[in-house]
């Protein structure tokens, strides 16, 4: 009789926590459901145009909710002239709306005052300076309201606000806050 009980006991126990186990897990998945699907975005890396910052592949979290401010890496979706309809982008933000935009001789000015652009000082913009090119080619653009203005780090390959023009405020996805991928570049931003 003893037996039965302490096997009865097993069995209820061994139920239990198969039930907690499943329970468990259905609250974990969706608790990332829901944070992936209103707060979080991840955001994978295609192309070469954020080098050196990012590289093609890495992988990161972005944050939905934010306020754009300059020098934000942002996912986002590209305007209708990129041609490019089920892709995000991750690029940086630079002219904020109304903002006066321009590139002369390599140097960004945003409403006529130079920004400093330190992520630039990479081998790509050297080799194209060395050959004797510039690196950003000179262009003036107004942000309109609304808007702003992306361009990425490897400005030579980049397709960015310079081909495919602003962007408005509701195709900015999230603000790029950490890198999970690889492993030997795991960083906050």
């Amino acid at each position: 009789m003893e037996n039965d009980i302490k096997k009865d006991d097993e069995e209820e126990s061994l139920g239990k926590f198969l039930l907690d186990l499943v329970v468990m897990v259905v609250v974990i998945f969706g608790i990332f459901y829901l944070l992936f699907h209103f707060v979080l975005v991840n955001v994978r890396v295609s192309g070469n145009s954020m080098q050196p910052t990012f590289e093609n592949n890495e992988r990161m979290i972005s944050v939905r909710h934010f306020t754009p401010k300059r020098y934000d890496v942002v996912a986002l979706i590209p305007p209708k002239k990129a041609n490019d309809p089920h892709a995000l982008y991750v690029k940086r933000v630079i002219g904020l709306p109304g903002d006066k935009v321009t590139a002369k001789n390599d140097k960004m000015y945003v409403n006529g005052k130079l920004i400093p652009e330190p992520y630039l000082n990479n081998k790509f913009k050297k080799a194209d300076n060395a050959a004797g090119y510039t690196y950003t080619n000179n262009f003036t653009y107004r942000v309109p309201s609304g808007h702003y203005w992306v361009m990425g780090d490897h400005r030579d390959i980049s397709k960015d606000s310079r081909k495919f023009g602003p962007v408005s405020r509701g195709n900015l996805v999230g603000k790029v806050v950490f890198r999970y991928w690889p492993f030997n570049r795991v960083q906050s931003f």
